[in-house]
């Protein structure tokens, strides 16, 4: 991966997290966080990692409303950022972290503590 793909892979990172704050749609969770970004090398698409808290109608509602968004997004990305082009915005259920949760109450329950989530 280039170093310029690396740079904006973090510069659409930052910026999306701030202005899917602003989004006001009800089918957006409480809670969705950008966790990565991953952009094509040819600068055509990028794929954008999505963190939602809730549960899997929240899930799929959030990402569905984040798709519609897409062109705005894009469009404010452009007014925002020095860059020629914006890709295309995919967006992505990234449920890594709730992996991790899991797996760590399981190494808890092995431990002999009590699992977090209970």
């Amino acid at each position: 991966m280039s170093r310029r793909v690396k740079r904006l892979n973090v510069l659409f990172q930052a910026e999306l997290a701030e202005l899917i704050r602003d989004i006001r749609d009800p089918r957006l969770a409480s809670i969705v966080s950008i966790t990565h970004v991953d952009v094509s090398p040819d600068l055509e698409n990028a794929q954008v990692h999505v963190s939602v808290l809730g549960d899997d109608a929240e899930k799929r509602g959030s990402i569905v409303a984040l798709s519609h968004a897409a062109a705005f997004l894009r469009r404010e990305l452009l007014h925002r950022l020095r860059v020629k082009h914006i890709p295309m915005l995919h967006f992505v259920l990234d449920e890594s972290i709730e992996e991790a949760a899991h797996v760590l109450d399981l190494m808890r329950q092995v431990g002999g503590e009590r699992p977090v989530s209970q």
